[in-house]
């Protein structure tokens, strides 16, 4: 099928799509039945379609069993394949140190693998006329960060129903129940959550946590970011025993009024490090050893004392593979 056919085919399925969404009927909670009957054999349920509440608005007509998803989100996608949804396409990222050569995150990409997952586009703009060539049932998406697709939640609800998720200011548990409950998958998400809770509590029975506060820092050489214990890295610290770091209030400089970390001047390293020790997340061990000798990082005491640990490259942004990552550097360095 040629790019004229695609486009012809969309703006008749948008028109359809259209139609069908002034007659939703929008319902109360953030998940509820859109009116399906059943004779009680379990038939009604394959059948059944919902409303469901999201972070870009409220969709109805989202499958009770959706059998071919297309996230729209490469942050997404770790939480979905994490509760076995059934995604077959992902928008992919350029490849870097933290993908595979497809784009994938490589906390992942094994099991996107395992599962057949395609590259729907590359680019963090969705691409509306891939999407429709992979005739999905669902598209699940981000409406935080450089993937925010909000700008387009029109455009693919034209192509199948929708839902938009924040991931920057919620933890990757939390985020993981409200897709679980989005897409049916509740006992999957319990399942998920209580086995990293399992994990997070023989890690911390079996480490050593030094008596220092933790920060986790990520040095852009010419600033520094210091993640703040209401971040998904500072939780899962936390959990584990640690005691993270609070930035110096007023000191900082935040992105949208988020509360999950704050930017400083590298010359501001001394006093908001302090005499805490030095978790760097999301680097190369290289890039950690020209963190720590440049002038402004090498006097700390931290340095001077060998409290420096890496806790992985793919620690920006956690899911249920890279929190488990995490939690096994930790147990290395802590054990």
């Amino acid at each position: 099928m040629n790019g004229r056919q695609l486009r012809a085919r969309f703006r008749g399925v948008a028109v359809v799509a259209a139609g069908l969404l002034a007659l939703t009927a929008c319902g109360g909670g953030d998940v509820g039945d859109a009116g399906a009957k059943g004779d009680g054999n379990g038939e009604a349920g394959a059948a059944a379609a919902r409303t469901v509440k999201h972070d870009a608005g409220t969709t109805g007509k989202v499958p009770a069993q959706p059998k071919r998803i297309v996230s729209v989100s490469v942050t997404m996608t770790g939480h979905l394949l994490a509760l076995d949804a059934p995604v077959i396409a992902s928008q992919a990222t350029p490849p870097s140190v933290i993908t595979d050569r497809q784009g994938f995150f490589t906390q992942w990409s094994d099991a996107a693998a395992k599962n057949s997952v395609k590259v729907a586009y590359q680019g963090f703009e969705p691409d509306v006329e891939k999407v429709l060539a992979l005739k999905p049932d669902l598209i699940v998406g981000a409406s935080s960060g450089a993937e925010n697709a909000e700008k387009f939640y029109d455009k693919l609800s034209a192509v199948a129903p929708t839902l938009l998720y924040r991931h920057d200011d919620v933890s990757w548990q939390d985020l993981t129940g409200r897709l679980g409950k989005g897409l049916g998958l509740e006992k999957r998400a319990s399942e998920v959550v209580a086995a990293h809770d399992k994990r997070v509590g023989e890690v911390k029975a079996a480490i050593t946590v030094p008596k220092q506060s933790a920060a986790l820092v990520r040095d852009n050489q010419s600033a520094m970011t210091v993640f703040t214990p209401e971040s998904a890295q500072g939780r899962l610290l936390t959990s584990l025993g640690f005691t993270v770091l609070e930035p110096p209030a007023g000191k900082g400089q935040t992105q949208g009024g988020r509360s999950d970390f704050a930017e400083f001047s590298q010359e501001k390293v001394a006093d908001t490090a302090k005499d805490s020790s030095l978790l760097f997340v999301s680097h190369t061990p290289e890039e950690i050893t020209a963190a720590t000798a440049r002038p402004v990082w090498k006097d700390l005491a931290a340095v001077e004392d060998k409290r420096v640990y890496d806790l992985g490259l793919d620690t920006f942004r956690l899911d249920y593979y890279s929190a488990g990552n995490l939690i096994d550097k930790i147990e290395k360095a802590f054990g």
